[in-house]
């Protein structure tokens, strides 16, 4: 069941998993720590390249493969904006602070959007606490991690991070992160070169 906001733009509830951009050309992947942290095109990692965690968490792209033209999300979708973000925020709290920038948007919308149950019980993916999980949004919320820009990996079950299509500077992009140990959203301005998860919206 994909999740609604406030403009009625459906979101898909699990995370990108593709190999290729819309037109079908291969996105690049197997790259070096090296490469990863010298790239300026698109690329995505499978976290600590162990499959397990694709079909769980999905890919995780740098920000060149969600702003290239070619497209990451299948026709009728697109990877949604720091402003459909703030919709999506905002309808699940309407208190929520979207005008501040790089910081916790909502301390419950978080929790709203992340999956339920915790590693240690077996019953889920995120670390105790996984504090005001309820995924009442339908998100669906996984912890997947990060490539970081020196390409180790880390975070998986603690953090996880969406990019957005919005491009912050020269270097930097929008995107939102949820945590294990509160039920804040928070939007950052991150370096291009961190492989996140990405989410895709209804066009």
């Amino acid at each position: 069941m994909p999740v609604h906001n406030s403009s009625r733009s459906a979101w898909l509830y699990t995370n990108l998993k593709t190999t290729r951009y819309r037109n079908g050309d291969l996105i690049p992947t197997g790259l070096s720590d090296t490469q990863w942290q010298n790239t300026t095109t698109g690329a995505y990692a499978i976290y600590n390249d162990i499959a397990q965690n694709n079909n769980i968490y999905g890919k995780l792209y740098n920000w060149y493969a969600v702003a290239d033209p070619r497209e990451l999300c299948p026709t009728g979708w697109h990877v949604p904006s720091d402003s459909e973000w703030n919709q999506l925020v905002k309808f699940l709290d309407p208190q929520a602070d979207t005008i501040c920038l790089a910081c916790p948007q909502s301390q419950i919308a978080g929790g709203m959007m992340k999956s339920v149950g915790d590693l240690q019980s077996g019953t889920g993916l995120w670390e105790i606490p996984n504090t005001g999980a309820t995924n009442s949004s339908g998100f669906s919320g996984l912890p997947g991690g990060t490539r970081y820009i020196n390409g180790s990996y880390g975070e998986v079950g603690d953090y996880g991070y969406w990019w957005s299509s919005t491009p912050f500077g020269t270097n930097d992009a929008w995107s939102r992160e949820l945590s294990y140990d509160n039920g804040i959203v928070n939007s950052y301005y991150l370096v291009k070169q961190n492989g996140f998860s990405v989410r895709c919206i209804r066009d």
